[in-house]
């Protein structure tokens, strides 16, 4: 009789161990889906892209059984307020203006933003520096302003909404352009390519991947874009009263980049590492 007993409160007490780390352990991550090579689907919609691989990797780090939702990317940081998941991996940068709503996680990728135009456009050719951090200023910066807000002057420049690119263009930093406004980063690419639109700005590796997989002729022009507005890399965007949950985030990004595996993976999915 007593070693029945005890043999049902060593098994109450694992169950009891096993149910507590399976809920402490549960965590569901926001993507989008549409932002290859960050987040994409494949033919028979299964998420792909650096971001999936690399959630999936930050899991087992942490010891975690996660779950990745698709979100579209107007409710991306609504749908975290709302606990629709708990994290955000969708190619967000960290931004001042985001971080009055939301936490990041230490920045795991960079993300250099850049104009895409068709080839032949007017546009080829600016004469800029190759890339300027709008935080740091400086006579690079003013005079790559200067000659953008010359040469888009009368043009219209798509955009994805609710995004760091929007927010830039609409600063006045490059004088008063014609932005439009879409849904995704695909329809961007598709009026780029009809020339529904005059240029387009978003993540550089974003027109790479898809000049690369459609075959169209795009070509990035002018220099590339990073802080201020653009923010200080892509993070994991976290609820602000979840501080637990981002320090296991930044722990297990820790441990992905000493291991490699974020240069691992920025170089399978960017063609270069991307790594911070």
């Amino acid at each position: 009789m007593k070693n029945i007993f005890k043999f049902f409160l060593s098994s109450f007490a694992a169950l009891m161990i096993f149910f507590s780390s399976a809920q402490a352990e549960s965590i569901r991550i926001g993507t989008e889906g549409a932002y290859p090579p960050w987040n994409a689907k494949d033919e028979s919609g299964k998420l792909i892209g650096f971001e999936v691989e690399l959630a999936n990797f930050l899991c087992i780090y942490m010891k975690a059984d996660c779950t990745i939702v698709e979100q579209d990317w107007d409710g991306m940081i609504p749908g975290l307020i709302m606990r629709k998941y708990d994290a955000i991996m969708a190619g967000m940068s960290i931004t001042d203006e985001r971080m009055k709503t939301i936490n990041f996680s230490q920045g795991y990728a960079d993300e250099v933003a850049s104009l895409a135009v068709m080839k032949g456009s007017s546009l080829e050719g600016m004469d800029t520096p190759k890339a300027i951090n709008l935080s740091k200023g400086g006579g690079d910066v003013k005079k790559a302003l200067k000659t953008l807000t010359a040469a888009l002057a009368g043009k219209t420049i798509g955009v994805q909404t609710a995004t760091i690119h929007q927010n830039f263009l609409e600063s006045g930093d490059v004088g008063q352009v014609k932005v439009r406004t879409y849904k995704t980063q695909d329809e961007v690419n598709l009026d780029l390519a009809a020339g529904r639109i005059d240029a387009a700005l978003a993540a550089a590796v974003a027109f790479t991947d898809y000049a690369e997989k459609s075959g169209k002729a795009v070509v990035l022009v002018g220099p590339t874009f990073s802080g201020g507005a653009f923010g200080n890399g892509v993070g994991v965007g976290i609820r602000k009263d979840d501080t637990a949950l981002l320090k296991k985030f930044n722990a297990a990004i820790n441990q992905a980049r000493k291991s490699g595996k974020i240069s691992e993976l920025a170089i399978k999915w960017f063609g270069f590492d991307a790594s911070m």
